[in-house]
């Protein structure tokens, strides 16, 4: 069954077509959410309480979107909402970021992940966004709903300010981000 059916048939009552939804886009959902929140935990949560607020809104789907494009916009007011109910996290040692690398060095990596968690969550989101999943000054625009331009900006800003991080680890000899 492909999204658009899955759309079709929960539109009509059919619980068990959101199962597809859930099944395609969770794991990455979650990943989305850690990048975000960096904490499993509350990724998890805020990944579960998303994809219940999808099906309750399912008959209002714009099927001028794709469903993740849709159901991203929900995942991310999920998460901002547990971000300012939390406070920051003191002990950044414990931090654990889903979307590692494989073969970087443990250094490297705790380097990394302790500058992007000094990052706002939504520098941290345009970064994994950008850097892990891949996608492109365009796809950002129309993931984050904001235009192209703001895009590079918000980009821009952000790999300054993880430069001048990484920088104080002393990690900054032959990365370019």
């Amino acid at each position: 069954m492909d999204d658009a059916e899955a759309i079709k048939r929960c539109q009509q009552g059919d619980r068990e077509a959101f199962r597809h939804l859930v099944e395609r886009y969770q794991k990455r959902a979650v990943g989305h959410a850690v990048a975000i929140l960096f904490d499993r935990d509350d990724a998890e949560d805020a990944v579960q309480e998303a994809f219940i607020d999808a099906f309750q809104a399912i008959g209002r789907f714009d099927t001028s979107r794709t469903f993740y494009q849709w159901f991203y916009v929900l995942l991310r007011n999920r998460c901002y909402k547990l971000t300012a109910k939390r406070r920051p996290t003191e002990n950044l040692d414990d931090v654990q970021l889903l979307a590692s690398q494989p073969g970087t060095v443990d250094d490297t990596r705790w380097a990394l992940e302790k500058a992007l968690h000094s990052l706002t969550p939504e520098e941290r989101e345009i970064v994994s966004l950008k850097y892990f999943s891949g996608l492109s000054y365009d796809e950002l625009a129309t993931h984050l709903q904001i235009p192209r331009g703001t895009v590079m900006s918000r980009l821009f800003n952000a790999r300054q300010r993880l430069q001048r991080k990484l920088m104080r680890f002393e990690f900054h000899e032959g990365t370019k981000l």
